[in-house]
């Protein structure tokens, strides 16, 4: 092993071995946690924040006296109580959180010290002789003044690595010798001795230079490291020397400047002298500054290459200009563009001297970096880095340098303070009021949220803030004066909302795709006007067409008003071309539509026979002419590209920009969103299919039919009415008319979606196809195809130029190292075992002659191709032929024949030898001779390789004297066999003979035989003889579904296409990120071990479920299962292998760490093999005959291959409450387990909230700060970067605000946004680095993309069916669906992770997201919103893919969906929906629209279509017009009205949104196996889980857009096979889908029992759709509960829910504890006035049924008058008050309680009475009594409603206890009506298991044990 190599690998070995050390500690002391937060129970880690910014020195302090008390326990008693005189003096009186405790644990410690003196005295004077003797002996014992020297000279670069191991430990002794410093400088300074002082003093100025660091130790020169000795690194530092500033300017330092003596001043010094910035911002962005810098040299690096010699370094020291210019010029790509906005002349200069660029951008950094929440108003900083530029420019420019006056504060500066606190308070004020009083949310209209504070600065408006900033500005003060004590605060100047108000109303949607309404009505009324016309060529039909001009300009006027209306609340503060556009409009539309209207009806009345007789109408139709032309010239020259160019070329013109203004709406975001002609042109081709699939179905099958029966309904004046009529009469049956034409009204206006759903599907079908995806889906065409894979690998995934070797060797030698990581990586994964990987394994194709493949395809070719031997035993040549036919075949007999002979010639010498050699030319020149067949009798080549395969199996072994024997035996064997066997006997007797018989005679034939010694020809044994003993077919190599899915996605990836790797130098740097709160980390053994109700724990549950993976674990740590857990009970380190196991298959931020590190270790590899490669290309190994070497081993401890990665790859976690979970007990172990992952990962940074406790005065305050942690050698995690915030930084949503806070510790050009449920594979992470080049591929557009999409593989579908329908659903989503938005669509957004962000462009935007409360609740999206508007461009790649878990239960999906749907109801309010869908050219406005919000409306409208269906069909029914039209229908043999009324159930098909997923299933897995996935789907009721659904976005959706109420909806990610109980599941689901599915029921009942028609078939034809909607509304979450059947569960969840149901609710009672809570909470969304006003008008449709049925009562007697309707409400009074009485319970006497029994006993008999006398007496029948109830139900239901609605003016009625009691018996009447089925069912066993092997057939279909986990028998664990 070399010097280097032993240098690389000792301190790895170190590292490993001081992690065991700890977690093996951390085993003895308990098993619930990993990495140790403390050195001793009771003091490391438990300093409490409260103490202030001290408290990491008294916990340092701690730390040294716990290390040192074994080796002096005086000095670290010494340590303890000056800690404690520390936190004494910082607070005395003990207020603090957590101090009393602290201090009182201390001085126990404290005291324990003092008792082990034995009673001795203890003399405290001596206390700082003690610590002399002490830190001199521990300098001596650490050889402080040995490691001094050797830091001062020079070292050569082989042992950097060395050189760091060093540095870390001078790093941890000067940290100790720090910490007695310390201790001594409080100690009498009159008690130290000079000598003492003088050796304090010099340790300290070392101390420093051992710093912390990041990646670069650029304030840490004590430590060496070799990312900062890189060319880049070296060049970027130099290039930010301050020095060369000072120069450029003339300046010298001022006398109060203060910097670190061991560097040299740079450009951040200055600037944190300047402008008060914190010093942890200045060393953050200096790191970060330095990164960008080198990562834009290392791009330069391959024009600095000099043919095949190395690049010119010297040049590379020095950073070249056009790095400089392409990063400082993208930092400030934004404020460049917002001053061109505002006409203000930028500070950068393109063509100025580097120096201030580099000044500038620093700034610019600084800002960004300090700015915290005020980061998300990305303009507002343009302003402040405005306005410092100038400032600092000025101050460079005078005579001295000296602190900026706009941060200046009382003791220096503050730039915190002075610029980013007060901007801070104003958004935090805001944010406070819309939390509103007393638990009500103020609606977004009255309230500024981040999107208003920074449009404020898009105009030059915003200079009025002045520099300082002018903080009595109303830009600082409230937007609505505050209410306190019911009086307003006085009245001030107010700023209020910016440019766009975000009302909540439904006609958002309408104001934001104004233009999609507009072209459906007008193509509506136009195809409505041809179908009406007798003719489609005459006056009548011309006329009509011409009412199109009327409409459109009607409807402009609409939206003209609306844009008037939604900005009220904005015109304060709106720039006054703004308003003044919206009211010019107004006026203009509304005046051309008057006009023109009344000109339109004087030509309708006007009798013309022809065109030319009418001047009025040649008039009309020449103005309306003329304003098409106008309409159409316009959209030409701003949205077709080709004029487009020439109309912003012709802006100059007054003309051209008032038509400008006027068409289309000026922001500073949007402008630019147009696309290349051939974009363009395929977007607006898509939509034209679409249209043209649309309008014809339209026409013929909608508008068509129904035109005759419209004609003949509105004829009829003598239909006549059962009920009381008040509308219909005289309006030629308006409404029968209307409930006739509503249903296909609707589907008109929602069928877009669907045509969109068919033709997307197709075209991305076509699209993944032309991409060649699925073209290896089976592992058969992966192994036809395998030999392909070297070669196109090594074109894509291997950087580099092709060398002059055999390419088919070359490139699988070099494949070979890249794809046995891959199959290591699938077994420490545990998808493989130890013998599938061996299989899997390809040979290093080093010193063969030829390429040698994976076993797997080779196994049993031998045994194939010695069958054909006996079958062709007379035909050499057409034996060779068809063993040439099959590759493998040849490929197998060509290895086993060289590795046999290469095998004995290594073992034997002499004479063996020579016999070896000559059997070999014997072959050799019998197949050259064609004599192969003659002269060997190859029908016996079987038993030859039996008799090889019995040497190799002993060769394997050992050597020992017994195996030398078998292994002499074993090979006389074979001689005899091939002497005897294979050879014909006259050529047996040829080689060397009678040498061999005599050395056999003698008995030493073959004794000289050499063991195969080295690892090389051990290998080769092993492989031969797994070669000739496995005659297994290989076909289902790997088992596991996992393993064969990646390796196959893999497979076919790299046939895909993608740009050409670059090396791992020149490639783009990036970070991965991920926001974490306090989801699950590491599973610990409670968690494992702890059962369910049903006894099933959740290591038994993953036993069960991945069963291949638990045995390959198992084989991995090498024992089976009862020791196993034998050992976890006895806390031995195995336990944390199991946990780390069960948790990589859960959803935990453990596996998502794992997969995410896979990019460095995958940057290891690259590196360490192109450093191999570049060796070779070099020409110290050229020949073209012997491959070189690619050996991956080693590669993870290559200290340049380290080095290279920490400069391209950094991972940061935000963990938002990690400091608060360290000091909570309960949630210290999972701080734990993030340390625990910290030190097992040492490129992952943590990243986290800080709150420190501060006394002020007497007020305890907090103080906030942005954290960044690593691990540390000794087991700690370890602070990097401290960064103070203006205040708490969760003012909006707390995801992106944690994200927000942790962006400032990534680092690169890329960040790719990683969510905590996601994973990532090894072979996916070799392609990062092709997918970072597609930011520089110029083929995506007009613009260079700025996210990149990235597939998603769902992985938790594996299991049950639920979780398998969510699966493909997303997966449909995510594929083919952003496939076809990114192509050809051009609309792709960000709709969560792992897409890849440029991350400069995106941070000097406003971050990855959106925060505002509520409106930005699906905070991703945003992100890509805020990309397009500022001219980003989103694609999306399928080459690489990255895994994601989902959902698995049906509460939790629905909980989800109900989330997105939400969310997606706060983005139709949203300014960025509506900017997008105004500013959009039209095409690219629709693709929007049905991808976005659109999806929702018309799932929304899908429901609405049925109920507009069934009221229709009950209006029929119940008004007696329906059976009146069908039975002349039926007489006058009207097929068209008869149609009419029966054939609209065909549209209520949802069938067509299954089409992506089939189209998916179709490219990716063959269309058989598409047509069975979909016929088990839909056995399996998939249709019943999406129509349940389609219910769930309704609801939501709906409810958002009518009262908000959105919310996060905490999901839970864990395994979900128990059992949901009733009452959790009726509280889920009551409001959203069982009312809703109970009134469609009802509407379904009264049309079978009123309907018209005596078919059978006819209602079920025409109602079947709505049942099954209906029937999956309501038990659906039954059919999906596991053991939902189960009649023991069915009577336990009765019983809860009663209990329930019955609980009195109150103060602290929850809605999982109490109905009334519950019923309470679900009220709480409606609190404005006009959400209660909407909900009342909804509300009144119930009273529909009422009035309509009880005029069909026979009761009713034919009667039409209102008294019978008037009646029915004294019945229902009745049946309040005798529900009242029934009810009544009051707790009095005894006497009272029997009075009032015997009064309702009475009360009820009499009611009894009373129905008989009316049913024998009157027409009354019992079949009334029913139909009355199905009236008054709903009516009560309504009555319930309204009241609930206005529940202040009923609690002031006094009748809110009544509403109560009469709402918990109708939920109780609900519950039962939904739960009498269940129970029924769970009566017959059969149903439970048909509903088990529904639920997990997927299980069973894999042969797990399913049965067992829903049986709760863990029988075996």
């Amino acid at each position: 092993m070399s010097t280097s190599s032993r240098h690389v690998q000792r301190p790895i070995r170190n590292w490993e071995r001081l992690c065991k050390a700890v977690l093996q500690r951390q085993q003895l002391h308990g098993n619930s946690s990993l990495g140790r937060l403390e050195s001793t129970p009771a003091l490391g880690g438990s300093v409490p924040s409260s103490l202030g910014h001290q408290s990491a020195n008294i916990d340092a302090i701690l730390q040294v006296a716990n290390e040192i008390q074994s080796e002096n326990p005086n000095v670290s008693r010494i340590l303890c109580e000056h800690a404690y005189s520390l936190s004494q003096d910082l607070d005395p009186n003990s207020e603090g959180r957590g101090v009393l405790q602290f201090k009182t644990g201390l001085m126990s410690v404290i005291k324990q010290k003092l008792a082990k003196k034995d009673g001795e005295g203890i003399d405290r004077s001596q206390d700082v002789v003690h610590i002399e003797k002490f830190y001199k002996d521990y300098r001596k014992r650490h050889n402080i003044r040995d490691m001094q020297e050797e830091q001062q000279g020079s070292s050569p670069s082989g042992r950097r690595l060395n050189e760091l191991e060093r540095s870390l430990e001078m790093k941890k002794a000067y940290a100790v010798l720090g910490v007695l410093k310390g201790v001594v400088d409080s100690l009498p300074p009159d008690a130290i001795t000079a000598e003492f002082r003088r050796i304090l003093e010099a340790d300290a100025a070392k101390t420093e230079q051992f710093k912390a660091y990041n990646i670069l130790p650029l304030g840490a020169p004590g430590i060496a490291d070799g990312n900062r000795d890189t060319s880049e690194i070296l060049a970027a530092m130099n290039s930010l020397d301050g020095q060369v500033v000072l120069d450029v300017y003339v300046k010298t330092l001022p006398n109060d400047f203060e910097y670190p003596h061991y560097r040299r001043v740079d450009v951040f010094d200055l600037l944190e002298y300047i402008f008060g910035f914190q010093r942890d911002n200045a060393s953050n962005q200096r790191e970060h500054f330095v990164l960008l810098l080198a990562s834009a040299q290392s791009h330069l690096y391959s024009y600095y290459k000099n043919g095949n010699q190395g690049p010119g370094e010297e040049v590379l020291h020095q950073l070249d200009e056009n790095a400089i210019n392409k990063v400082c010029e993208k930092v400030l790509d934004n404020y460049i563009k917002w001053c061109d906005y505002l006409q203000k002349p930028p500070f950068y200069r393109f063509h100025g001297d580097k120096q201030t660029k580099l000044l500038l951008a620093s700034l610019y950094l600084l800002v960004w970096g300090e700015a915290a929440n005020v980061r998300f108003l990305p303009e507002c900083l343009c302003y402040i880095f405005h306005r410092m530029a100038d400032e600092l420019l000025t101050i460079l420019n005078s005579s001295r340098i000296k602190r900026a006056d706009s941060c200046q504060v009382d003791h220096g500066s503050s730039f915190l303070n002075r610029v980013i606190l007060p901007i801070y308070m104003a958004v935090e004020k805001e944010a406070s009021a819309n939390r509103g009083h007393g638990g009500k949310k103020v609606p977004h209209s009255k309230w500024r949220n981040y999107d208003d504070f920074n449009e404020y600065f898009w105009s030059s408006a915003c200079f009025e803030l002045q520099w300082p900033l002018d903080l009595d500005s109303p830009f600082f003060s409230r937007s609505k004066p505050v209410v306190q004590g019911g009086r307003r605060s006085p009245a001030e100047k107010k700023m209020g909302k910016s440019s766009f108000v975000e009302h909540r109303s439904f006609v958002h949607i309408y104001h934001s795709f104004h233009r999609l309404w507009i072209f459906l009505v007008l193509a509506f009324q136009g195809l409505a006007v041809i179908a009406f016309s007798s003719s489609l060529i005459s006056m009548t039909t011309l006329k009509g067409l011409l009412s199109l001009a009327p409409t459109f300009l009607v409807m402009k006027f609409i939206e003209s008003i609306l844009d008037i209306l939604l900005m009220v609340g904005a015109y304060r503060n709106s720039p006054g071309n703004a308003v003044a556009r919206i009211f010019i409009r107004f006026f203009w539309f509304g005046a051309l539509s008057v006009s023109l209207t009344f000109l339109y009806v004087l030509v309708l009345n006007e009798n013309s026979r022809s065109f030319s007789e009418s001047t009025l109408l040649t008039f009309y139709t020449a103005i309306v002419v003329l304003y098409i032309v106008l309409e159409l010239l316009l959209a030409l020259f701003l949205r077709v590209p080709t004029f487009r160019d020439w109309t912003q070329k012709s802006s100059r013109w007054g003309v051209v920009r008032f038509l400008k203004w006027m068409h289309q709406e000026q922001y500073y975001v949007g402008r630019g969103l147009y696309e290349k002609p051939t974009h363009y042109l395929q977007y607006v081709a898509f939509w034209v299919l679409v249209m043209g699939c649309k309008f014809p179905f339209t026409y013929f099958l909608q508008i068509k039919p129904l035109v005759t029966p419209t004609r003949t309904i509105s004829g009829y004046n003598d239909l006549t009415y059962t009920w009381h009529d008040f509308i219909s009469q005289g309006n030629h049956n308006a409404l029968t008319i209307a409930a006739m034409w509503a249903p296909v009204i609707m589907i008109y206006l929602l069928d877009i979606q669907i045509w969109y759903t068919i033709l997307s599907s197709v075209v991305g079908g076509l699209i993944g196809t032309n991409d060649r995806l699925g073209e290896i889906r089976s592992l058969e065409s992966m192994r036809s195809q395998f030999h392909e894979f070297p070669q196109e690998f090594g074109k894509k995934l291997i950087a580099g130029a092709q060398m002059n070797f055999e390419m088919v060797k070359y490139n699988a030698a070099r494949f070979a190292s890249y794809w046995n990581q891959i199959i290591t990586a699938l077994r420490e994964e545990d998808y493989i075992s130890n013998r599938e990987k061996d299989l899997l394994v390809m040979p290093p194709n080093v010193k063969s002659e030829f390429a040698k493949w994976p076993l797997f395809l080779l196994v049993s070719k031998v045994f194939l191709a010695a069958k054909l031997a006996d079958e062709h035993h007379d035909n050499q040549r057409e034996l060779s032929e068809k063993i040439k036919r099959d590759k493998y075949m040849l490929n197998a007999v060509e290895e086993v024949y060289q590795s046999f002979f290469t095998i004995l010639s290594n073992m034997f010498e002499g004479v063996e030898s020579q016999w070896v050699s000559s059997l070999r030319n014997k072959i050799e020149n019998s197949i050259v001779e064609d004599r192969l067949l003659t002269e060997f009798r190859v029908k016996n080549i079987q038993s030859v390789l039996t008799k090889v395969a019995a040497l190799l199996a002993v060769l394997g072994k050992e050597e020992t004297p017994e195996q030398r024997k078998e292994a002499v035996k074993a090979m006389q064997d074979l001689y005899d066999g091939v002497t005897h066997d294979l050879m014909n006997s006259s050529q047996g007797q040829d080689l060397y003979h009678g040498a061999l018989l005599q050395r056999m005679a003698e008995g030493r034939l073959f004794s000289n035989l050499r063991w195969p010694a080295i690892s090389d020809d051990r290998d080769q044994v092993r492989r031969l003889h797994m070669l000739l003993t496995f005659n297994e077919s290989a076909a289902s190599v790997p088992k596991n579904l996992e393993a064969r899915r990646r390796l196959l996605f893999f497979s076919n990836s790299l046939f895909m296409n993608m740009p050409k790797a670059v090396p791992v130098r020149e490639m783009r740097s990036f970070s991965v990120f991920t926001p974490y709160y306090k989801e699950d980390v590491l599973y610990t053994n409670d968690q494992l071990q702890k059962q369910n109700k049903d006894g099933i724990s959740t290591l038994f549950y993953l036993q069960k479920i991945f069963k291949d993976e638990w045995s390959n674990f198992l084989e991995r740590v090498g024992i089976d299962e009862p020791t196993l857990f034998a050992k976890v009970k006895l806390k031995d380190p195995v336990a944390l292998e199991l946990r780390l196991w069960a948790s990589y298959r859960g959803q935990t931020l453990a596996r998502t760490v794992r997969g995410m590190m896979y990019y460095r270790r995958a940057l290891l590899l690259q590196g360490f093999l192109e450093s191999q490669e570049g060796f070779h290309q070099s020409g110290a190994d050229r020949d073209s005959h012997h491959i070189p070497s690619f050996s991956s081993s080693g590669y993870l401890n290559s200290s340049a291959a380290r080095a290279q990665a920490d400069l391209k790859f950094t991972y940061v976690v935000s963990c938002q409450v990690y400091g608060q979970q360290k000091q909570s007990e309960k949630e210290k172990h999972v701080a734990a387990d993030i340390l625990y992952l910290m030190q097992r990962n040492d490129a992952l940074r943590v990243a986290y909230i800080d709150t420190v406790e501060v006394l002020r005065g007497q007020k305890t305050h907090k103080e906030y700060f942005s954290k960044l942690v690593k691990a540390d050698l000794s087991g700690k995690d370890q602070e990097i970067y401290k960064i103070k915030l203006p205040g708490n930084p969760l003012l909006g949503e707390g995801k992106p605000e944690n994200q927000n806070h942790a962006i400032i510790f990534t680092r690169g050009e890329a960040v790719q946004t990683i969510d905590m449920n996601q994973d990532n594979y090894f072979e996916e992470a070799l392609k990062m680095r092709n997918l970072l080049e597609e930011f520089v591929v110029k083929d995506h557009g007009l613009r260079l993309p700025t996210i990149l999409g990235v597939r998603e593989h769902v992985f938790t579908g594996s299991v049950s069916s639920l979780a398998w329908f969510m699966s493909n659903q997303e997966g449909s989503f995510v594929t083919l669906g952003q496939r076809v938005l990114a192509r050809p669509l051009k609309v792709r957004m960000h709709y969560g992770h792992p897409d890849v962000f440029d991350r400069v462009f995106h941070i000097t935007r406003g971050g990855i997201s959106k925060a505002s409360q509520i409106i930005n609740i699906s905070e991703d999206i945003y992100a890509g919103f805020n990309s397009t508007l500022r001219q980003g461009n989103i694609t999306h790649h399928e080459y690489i893919q990255v895994g994601k878990g989902r959902d698995v239960g049906l509460n939790q999906i629905a909980m989800f969906e109900g989330k997105v749907a939400a969310g997606n109801g706060e983005q139709a309010l949203s300014r960025d929906v509506y900017r997008l869908g105004q500013l959009f050219d039209f095409f690219r406005m629709l693709s929007f629209y049905v991808t976005s919000v659109g999806f929702y409306v018309c799932t929304m409208m899908t429901v609405l279509t049925v109920y507009a269906f069934l009221y229709g069909k009950a209006y029929l029914a119940l008004s007696g017009v329906g059976a009146q039209l069908e039975s002349r229908a039926q007489i006058t043999s009207n097929a068209a009205l008869q149609s009419a009324l029966e054939t609209q159930f065909l549209f209520q098909i949802g069938i067509f949104t299954a089409i992506p997923m089939i189209m998916g299933f179709i490219l990716e897995q063959g269309p058989l196996k598409a047509v069975v996935n979909f016929v088990t789907m839909q056995l399996q009721l998939a249709s019943v889980f999406f129509t349940f659904s389609l219910g769930t976005r309704t609801h939501y959706f709906g409810r958002t857009l009518l009262h908000g109420g959105a919310k996060y909806r905490a999901t839970g990610r864990g395994f979900v096979v128990e059992h949901i109980k009733f009452a959790e599941i009726y509280r889920l689901f009551a409001r959203s889908h069982f009312v809703k599915g109970l009134e469609i029921v009802i509407l379904l009942l009264i049309y079978l029992v009123y309907g018209f028609g005596d078919s059978t078939l006819g209602y079920i034809l025409l109602s079947f759709s709505s049942w099954f909607l209906a029937i999956s509304w309501l038990y659906a979450p039954f059919i999906f509960n596991p053991s939902g059947f189960e009649w023991q569960k069915t009577v336990e969840d009765f019983g809860d829910w009663t209990n329930w149901l019955l609980y009195k609710g109150g103060v602290g009672v929850k809605g999982e504890e109490s109905w009334e809570t519950w019923w309470d909470e679900e009220q709480s969304h409606i609190q404005t006035l006009r959400g209660k006003i909407l909900e009342t008008l909804l509300s009144l449709r119930f009273f529909f049924f009422q009035y309509g049925v009880v005029y069909r009562l026979h009761a009713a007697d034919s009667s039409t008058s209102l008294r019978v309707y008037g009646v029915s409400w004294l019945v229902l009074i009745a049946i309040v008050l005798l529900f009242k009485i029934f009810t009544f319970s009051q707790k009095t006497s005894v006497n009272f309680q029997m009075f009032l029994r015997l009064f309702q006993g009475t009360v009820f008999v009499l009611l009894l009475v009373a129905l008989a006398l009316l049913i024998v007496l009157t027409a009354l029948s019992f079949g009334d009594i029913f139909a009355s109830l199905l009236a008054l139900i709903p009516t009560g239901w309504a009555i319930l409603s309204i009241a609930i609605t206005w529940k202040p003016v009923v609690k002031r009625l006094g009748l809110w206890k009544s509403i109560r009691t009469i709402a918990r018996f109708y939920d109780a009447a609900m519950g039962m009506v939904v739960f009498f089925p269940i129970a029924l069912l769970s009566w017959f066993p059969f149903v439970s298991t048909f509903q088990n092997r529904l639920l997990f057939n997927q299980a069973f279909s894999r042969g797990l044990e399913i049965s067992q986990i829903l049986s709760g028998k863990p029988a075996d664990a």
